[in-house]
């Protein structure tokens, strides 16, 4: 499986951006998705986790109210949509997948993509 993710770029403070990431060599429908970050110096951060069939989302609890996971199986696209964005969301951002789909708490994923840089400026 690849995954492939996009839309990052530079937005000002309180924009937002829809980053996605398209998998390929594999159907979506075999993996819970996930998204996290890396800001510039600091480790990898999870963001938010969503089930096979989209019904069920994990957030980080700091994250929650500004950032929305998604899905759309018949495009094999994830999506996280982010709002209101501070300079502390500057990161390089990354999808993953895995094929352990009973769970949304493990945050062990076996395949990532080489992530997008979120600048976000004042």
């Amino acid at each position: 499986v690849q995954l492939q993710a996009s839309g990052g770029g530079l937005v000002q403070t309180g924009g937002s951006l829809r980053l996605s990431c398209v998998v390929s060599e594999g159907a979506l429908t075999n993996y819970r998705m996930a998204w996290f970050r890396q800001p510039p110096g600091k480790v990898r951060e999870f963001i938010a986790a969503i089930s096979v069939d989209g019904t069920t989302t994990r957030y980080s609890r700091s994250l929650k109210d500004r950032f929305t996971i998604s899905r759309d199986n018949a495009k094999n696209t994830a999506y996280l949509q982010m709002n209101s964005l501070k300079s502390d969301d500057s990161a390089v951002y990354f999808c993953a997948a895995d094929e352990n789909v009973h769970t949304l708490v493990n945050y062990d994923y076996a395949h990532w993509g080489q992530g997008t840089l979120v600048t976000v400026s004042s």
